[in-house]
């Protein structure tokens, strides 16, 4: 039986916490409003309700994602199942994963984001999940993974 067959999740999450000045409700806005969240991520059609199901869109990168969990200014949650598109169908495998957003706000009247994309199976490369996503990656010498330019781009969005 290969790891194809039967796939396993891999351990190691992708994770990235900062602290942004805006308030958590606009950051919220940035993470679960359509036309906000586009400026920094994909065209989508998300509605943060638990059990909604909604997709990132782009020939290159169709992902299906579905609601988790969603508490306004506080946490989203959602599945991430990426698909490849039309030019690489054959080439690279499908796989699954979960994206969550937790937000607190700060003394400061600011937030402190943290993101965890985890649950890749290992068939994917978690490279391939956030380069999708329009999130920059770099590993730094001990190769740990660091996305790169998420909340920057999404403070601009908000």
């Amino acid at each position: 039986m290969t790891a194809t067959e039967n796939p396993t999740v891999n351990e190691a999450p992708l994770s990235f916490e900062c602290d942004l000045p805006d308030p958590p409700e606009k950051v919220w806005r940035a993470l679960t409003e359509p036309e906000l969240l586009a400026a920094w991520m994909m065209p989508n059609d998300i509605k943060a309700e638990a059990g909604s199901r909604f997709a990132f869109g782009g020939p290159d990168t169709p992902v299906e994602c579905e609601v988790l969990e969603a508490e306004p200014a506080r946490l989203l949650r959602y599945s991430w199942r990426e698909r490849p598109g039309a030019k690489d169908a054959g080439r690279l495998p499908a796989f699954d994963s979960v994206v969550t957003f937790r937000l607190a706000g700060t003394v400061t009247g600011g937030t402190h984001l943290s993101i965890v994309h985890d649950g890749f199976v290992p068939v994917a490369q978690p490279l391939v999940a956030v380069s999708g996503a329009g999130c920059g990656l770099s590993l730094n010498a001990r190769k740990t993974p660091t996305a790169a330019n998420a909340p920057c781009m999404m403070l601009r969005a908000a």
